[in-house]
Parts: C-alpha cells; sequence; structure tokens
C-alpha cells in the first residue's frame, strides 16, 4: 500500500465552523473531534493521527510531541501558532500550518474600524449618550480629527499590512511601511514608501498601526523611551497584532501625562487582561477582546482552509501556509517534479560515495527552472545523504534543523550560467566531509521528464539513476572492463546498463569511473571481488528506487 492510499485520521481539537468539517468529511478522510482534551489527555491520543487541527484552546506543548507517532502535520485555523511548540513539532519532522490568508480581510478591517473609533471618539460618544451623560450642548468634548491628509505608519507590510495600506491610501492618508524584511523602496505600486530606521518612521506618524508577528525582533517597538523622546504628541496607536509589541503600561503613563493622543487595542501581552490593568477606565482609548479575526465569513474560511490544507497536505504532499518549512514546495508542476526527484537520487548516490561524516552541503543551480526550487532540492538531497547516518528519520521539515544541531553547514548558490559544457537547468550538490574528502555530482531532466546524472567528481556522463548501481573507480589500464564484466557474470548477475569515463588524479594516474546498472542485488561475495582485483581503486554500490518510465 502505497504512502497516498494509506487510511489517514485527523484529529480535531478545537470547535470547527461546520463547514470544515463538511469538507473533511466529503474529501473520505477519517476524523475525530475531541474538545477540550488536557495536556496528558491530548499527548496519549495524538500518536494515533496523521494530522491534528486546533485553534487558539488546544495547547501543543512539547509534552504533547514528545512521542508524535505517525503525526505528520498540524494545522492553526487561524493566524498565530503560539499555542505550538514550533522547535519540537519542527525537530520531530512535523509540518505547521495556518491560516492567515484566509482572515486578512477581517483582521484588516477590524484593524481600520479602530482607527476610526479612537479618531472620532465613537466608543466614548456612544455611552456619553445611551448612559444618559452626555449634555449636548457640550457635545464638542468628543470632537475627533480627520484621517484624511494624516500619515499613517503600517509596521508589518505583509497580506494584513498591504490591506490596510491600500484602504488608507484611499483614504487620502499619506502612507509610509516600516518591514525590516521587504526590499523593495516603496509598495503598493509606489504608493507607500519605506522606512528603514524605525525611530525615523516613528517620528513622522499621526497613526501607528502593527500587523507583525511575536517574537524578540518586534517586542516593545514602542516603549517608555520612544513614547517620551519620538512619538508626536497626537499620536494615535492601533495594536491589531500581538500585546507584546507594545509596552501597554508605558503607554498607559503617556496617555496620562498627553504625550500621545489615543490608543486601540485588540490584543494584551496577558489575556484576558488584569481587571486593574492600567488602561482600563482611560477616556482616549479603545479597547476590543481580541476580536482581529471575529467575523462570521473570517471564522468559517479559516476553518475550511485548515481542513484543505491538512487534507492537500497528506494526500499529494502540497504544502500550504507552512509556518516551519522553510520554503519547501512539494506539489511541483509536472516541468518541475523531476528535479525534486533528481535531488533525491543525487543525494542517495553522494552518501554512497562518503566514507566519512558530512561536514557540509553546497547546491548549486542555474537555468530557469531548477534556481527557482533551492530550499526543496537542498532539502531533499540532505535527507538522502544523512538519514543512513542517523537514529531518528529526518525528512524535509526537520533536515536543516538536524543538519545545524551537527554543525553541517547547508549552502545554495544560484549560478547565472550553466557549468561549462553543459546547457539548461542543471543541478549540482557537493558534499565535503569532515576528514577533507568531497565528491560532487551534477545532473539535469530532459525533455522525457527523466533525471540524468551528467557528471561525477570529473568523471562526465549520461545516465538516468535507477535501480541496483555499481560505481568502480580503476587504474585506466587495458583488460579492467573485461576482468568486472567476467566477475558480474560469474557472480550471475546481469548488467544491464554501463557508462565509462575517463579522468587523471592529482598525481597524473589514468583514472576511469565505471557506473554499472545491475538486473539484482550485487551481493556482498561479489564486491568484495571487484575490491581485490589489481588497478581497481574503490567500488560502492547503491540502491535507487526504479522508475516505471
Amino acid at each position: 500500500m502505497t504512502e497516498k492510499s494509506k487510511p489517514m485520521k485527523i484529529l480535531v481539537a478545537d470547535k470547527l465552523a461546520e463547514k470544515g468539517l463538511e469538507y473533511l468529511k466529503s474529501s473520505g478522510v477519517s476524523y475525530d473531534v475531541q474538545i477540550g482534551l488536557k495536556e496528558d489527555e491530548l499527548a496519549a491520543v495524538v500518536p494515533q493521527y496523521d494530522a491534528l487541527i486546533v485553534r487558539s484552546g488546544a495547547k501543543v506543548t512539547a509534552k504533547v510531541l514528545a512521542n508524535p507517532g505517525k503525526l505528520r502535520a498540524i494545522a492553526r485555523a487561524g493566524v498565530g501558532v503560539d499555542n505550538i511548540d514550533l522547535d519540537v513539532a519542527t525537530a520531530k519532522g512535523i509540518l505547521v500550518l495556518n491560516t492567515a490568508a484566509a482572515s486578512t480581510l477581517s483582521t484588516a478591517e477590524h484593524a481600520l474600524a479602530l482607527m476610526f473609533a479612537l479618531a472620532r471618539h465613537i466608543p466614548q460618544a456612544h455611552n456619553a449618550l445611551t448612559h444618559g451623560q452626555l449634555e449636548w450642548k457640550k457635545r464638542s468634548v468628543y470632537q475627533g480629527t480627520q484621517l484624511a491628509g494624516k500619515t499613517l505608519g503600517v509596521v508589518g507590510m505583509g497580506r494584513i499590512g498591504q490591506t490596510v495600506a491600500s484602504r488608507a491610501v484611499a483614504m487620502e492618508m499619506t502612507v509610509l511601511g516600516f518591514d525590516p524584511y521587504f526590499s523593495g523602496e516603496t509598495a503598493l505600486d509606489g504608493k507607500v514608501k519605506m522606512v528603514r530606521d524605525f525611530d525615523e518612521f516613528l517620528k513622522q506618524l499621526d497613526v501607528i498601526t502593527f500587523h507583525v508577528p511575536g517574537g524578540e525582533g518586534t517586542h516593545h517597538l514602542i516603549n517608555r523611551q520612544r513614547l517620551n523622546e519620538v512619538c508626536k504628541p497626537n499620536l494615535l496607536i492601533i495594536n491589531d497584532a500581538r500585546g507584546e509589541v507594545v509596552d501597554e503600561i508605558a503607554v498607559a503613563e503617556a496617555l496620562k501625562a498627553k504625550r500621545i493622543a489615543g490608543a486601540a487595542l485588540d490584543v494584551y501581552q496577558t489575556e484576558p487582561p488584569a481587571k486593574d490593568h492600567p488602561l482600563l477606565g482611560l477616556d482616549n482609548v479603545v479597547l476590543t477582546p481580541h476580536l482581529g479575526a471575529s467575523t462570521d465569513e473570517a471564522q468559517t474560511a479559516v476553518s475550511v482552509e485548515a481542513c484543505k490544507a491538512i487534507v492537500a497536505y497528506l494526500q499529494t504532499g502540497e504544502i500550504r501556509g507552512a509556518v516551519n518549512a522553510g520554503g519547501i514546495k512539494l506539489d511541483l508542476p509536472p516541468d518541475e517534479a523531476p528535479f525534486a526527484d533528481l535531488a533525491s537520487r543525487i543525494g542517495t548516490l553522494l552518501t554512497s560515495l562518503m566514507d566519512s561524516g558530512v561536514k557540509s552541503i553546497t547546491l548549486r543551480a542555474s537555468g530557469t527552472r531548477a534556481p527557482k526550487l533551492m530550499n526543496t532540492l537542498l532539502r531533499l538531497a540532505t535527507v538522502q545523504i544523512l538519514q543512513p547516518h542517523l537514529e531518528t528519520p529526518v525528512n524535509v521539515i526537520n533536515v536543516e534543523h538536524a543538519a545545524h544541531a551537527r554543525g553541517i553547514e547547508l549552502v545554495k548558490i544560484h549560478e547565472p550560467n550553466p557549468p561549462q559544457g553543459m546547457t539548461g537547468d542543471i543541478v549540482g550538490i557537493r558534499a565535503h566531509s569532515v576528514t577533507g574528502e568531497t565528491h560532487r555530482i551534477q545532473g539535469t531532466v530532459y525533455a522525457d521528464g527523466l533525471p540524468r546524472i551528467l557528471r561525477i567528481n570529473n568523471y562526465s556522463m549520461d545516465m538516468v539513476p535507477e535501480g541496483h548501481m555499481v560505481a568502480i573507480q580503476n587504474k585506466d589500464m587495458p583488460g579492467t572492463i573485461g576482468t568486472v564484466g567476467t566477475i558480474f557474470g560469474d557472480a550471475g548477475v546481469n548488467i544491464a546498463d554501463m557508462v565509462i569515463s575517463r579522468d587523471k588524479l592529482p598525481d597524473g594516474t589514468a583514472t576511469a569511473l565505471m557506473l554499472i546498472k545491475t538486473d539484482s542485488d550485487p551481493t556482498a561475495e561479489l564486491l568484495k571481488n571487484l575490491r581485490s582485483k589489481p588497478n581497481i581503486l574503490k567500488v560502492k554500490s547503491v540502491n535507487l528506487p526504479s522508475r516505471s518510465n
């Protein structure tokens, strides 16, 4: 039974919209709904499932993932993955997905709603009117500020940030962007200028809105020093991202001292916020209880997208919304998929050639297709190179983690031109050992879709790597080919294909490399016999997957 045809089972550990469950049912996968499981309970049942779908309620801790069994993927129906231990999931080779795109519009609209409400004092005016506390002639106390013409700073120019920015531009606001990972000088076709220095960015703003993940790089971007020394006194702060992005205590102090004009928060460092939180009760704040993605449309969309993403990964290997896959793409179109196969086969060949542990693996790619796939190709090759030497299984999700943990350097290089004497899309992978040994294999994919090995070290050839293969390096002397053929024949092992290439060792010795395919697995005795013969320098055997085409 193939991987794709094995019965798959999914655990739904948080409440999902009914349409999401309907999608699972229509896809033919088996699923169980178990909501409210405690840590020990979740840890006990997780190994039985291929995938897990959660929202923010279930906590997928290191303990839950300590013995994950057959668990291959976790989908978070929503954006944040704070409730999933990403480091442990990655180390265990478990793909983590989220559905950031599904709630983009709802979250962006909520940020804009906060901005409008704060600028025009809408909640305060509403409360005064409905509670009979408004003196009509004194309603000007709720006079607000017009947003058109003001400068909005968008921190984080991802999907949500750009959605907010595009709508603010339409409202005739001047929009600036700050995002260390956005390489362009401008965004949205030149409508948004990107600023590289955060303090220079901040001092120009009338309104600032945050759309960034949590973490060390975004912790307390708004702090006491910036509130006191950098911000304009009319600044409005909008935080619809993560509570830790702003220092809430410092913001409360600045509001009381009128060093800024207002703050609107949907997220908090501790949720729910304490009853004595310093922002509660202040007049110039708008606070909502983490409602950014809380619309009927978004809640349905995140549930459906989480289910679709999990099913796609389990059934076809397609990766959607990956949080920890590092640019890996497995659901490749027909003209690109053979390069993934090629990289895996090169990796298997390389590990058969190595006599000692690997120190570094370098991938070079040229052409129009292969360079787009370098993250995927390097990881696929590294899996094959490392797997025989590791006790714990590795896959494309955790292989980079496993390599770095062992001090193995992974390098990707985009070559503008193919190597000399080659044309088209060339994939070259070189492995360096801890003892200084190095081996390089280069290959390509022809129009027939078959992977080809074009060069092993300095030996040129053209062969489809598949099945039982033996690589023999020998002194280039008369009679060697006949000797090799006789040994295979005497052992009853038929040679199905063979290529021979010639080169010279650094000392000038003429050598040849025979790459031989056989119809059956060469025995240990046959290989020992080959190694014992004069002029035979090295003999390596490897088994590669067969190809049907």
